[in-house]
């Protein structure tokens, strides 16, 4: 029975896969989906240990059910919310995270945390189940889902800490983190780092102070003495994030970010940056007088959506493209405020930056 089941599997999987590659030459995104075709079949000839099958397998399966859970949504802001799951719902920064995802819940924006308890469970409870995505991972003796993402369609259990966290990052157009241990340093490091690499973002980071409290001004006061002191980070690098108690000012720090920036990319090592509305050449001009430091060569110039792009649905935003060099990333925040601060905006526009 077993073996019939099996062959009656293999016949399947055989016929799907003949009809793939029979419409492989009119599918979309046919040299990416060749090229994942390809790699698996060259893993399949080689020397490789059971164990790395079961890894591909399940970060493939992981990534399937991100993929197809955020498609739908594309089109809206979300903001992961990281932050200690051991902080009880009686503590100020518990208070602190509910009211915070309550707000940019109003603005329009989604929430993302990974699904568990504390800081997370304090963002779903702002923000609601229908402003919610969970993203919980699977361990044997802890972290269920907390109960206001619990059941829901946009909870999704990863089995890898590292496919999860691909999610919590690109899926997201900004980060507030709260207080927590090791693992939300390793978060709050890897963003910067991340952004800097040109990986990720940039996005507006915010670190968020319960009021009275000092964890983050603690922390920044770490990185001036110890990294900033030293040259081993920039001066300019205070700018990739935001320290407050307020939040007011938290929520305005995501909302400006978007004014008049879009989203950015890289096409052949330069930095493509898409923007709601075009800037004058005057303001690029202005541009260049003040953050031509931070050019390889060249000009910050104007452009339209370039060949590479031809697929992407931002192809009709103007666009600034320029040779960063990814060093002075505190810089780059600096001219994205700069960008914030230019361009002509209809109402409409100004009053929805949660939208993509």
């Amino acid at each position: 029975m077993t073996s019939n089941a099996s062959f009656d599997t293999l016949d399947t999987l055989q016929a799907e896969i003949i009809d793939l590659i029979n419409r492989l030459p009119s599918l979309k995104h046919q040299k990416f989906i060749q090229q994942a075709l390809s790699t698996i079949i060259k893993l399949a000839d080689s020397e490789i240990e059971r164990l790395d099958w079961k890894i591909l397998s399940a970060s493939l399966a992981d990534m399937e059910k991100g993929f197809e859970l955020f498609y739908d949504y594309r089109h809206v802001r979300k903001v992961t919310i990281f932050g200690s799951a051991r902080l009880a719902n009686n503590t100020p920064e518990y208070h602190a995270a509910v009211e915070f995802a309550r707000r940019v819940a109003q603005l329009g924006f989604m929430v993302m945390t990974g699904g568990g308890g504390g800081i997370m469970q304090a963002g779903h409870e702002g923000a609601g189940r229908e402003n919610s995505f969970g993203l919980n991972i699977q361990l044997p003796f802890e972290q269920q889902a907390n109960p206001y993402i619990q059941g829901d369609r946009k909870l999704i259990h990863f089995k890898y800490f590292f496919t999860r966290k691909l999610f919590l990052l690109k899926e997201s157009d900004a980060v507030a983190v709260f207080a927590g241990g090791f693992g939300t340093q390793d978060e709050v490091f890897e963003c910067m780092t991340l952004s800097q690499t040109g990986k990720f973002g940039p996005v507006p980071l915010v670190l968020i102070d319960a009021p009275g409290s000092d964890y983050w001004h603690s922390w920044s006061n770490y990185v001036d003495e110890h990294l900033l002191k030293t040259g081993l980070v920039s001066p300019d690098d205070s700018s990739l994030y935001t320290i407050t108690d307020n939040l007011d000012v938290a929520c305005a720090a995501i909302t400006k970010f978007y004014q008049v920036y879009h989203s950015s990319r890289y096409v052949n090592n330069r930095l493509v940056i898409r923007l709601k509305s075009e800037l004058s050449d005057a303001e690029v001009d202005q541009l260049n007088r003040d953050f031509g430091d931070i050019l390889v060569e060249g000009k910050i110039e104007k452009t339209q959506a370039l060949p590479q792009e031809g697929q992407d649905e931002t192809c009709h935003l103007p666009r600034l493209i320029l040779s960063f060099n990814q060093r002075d990333l505190g810089r780059l925040y600096q001219m994205i405020a700069a960008i914030n601060q230019m361009g002509q905006l209809t109402a409409e526009e100004k009053a929805h930056p949660e939208i993509k």
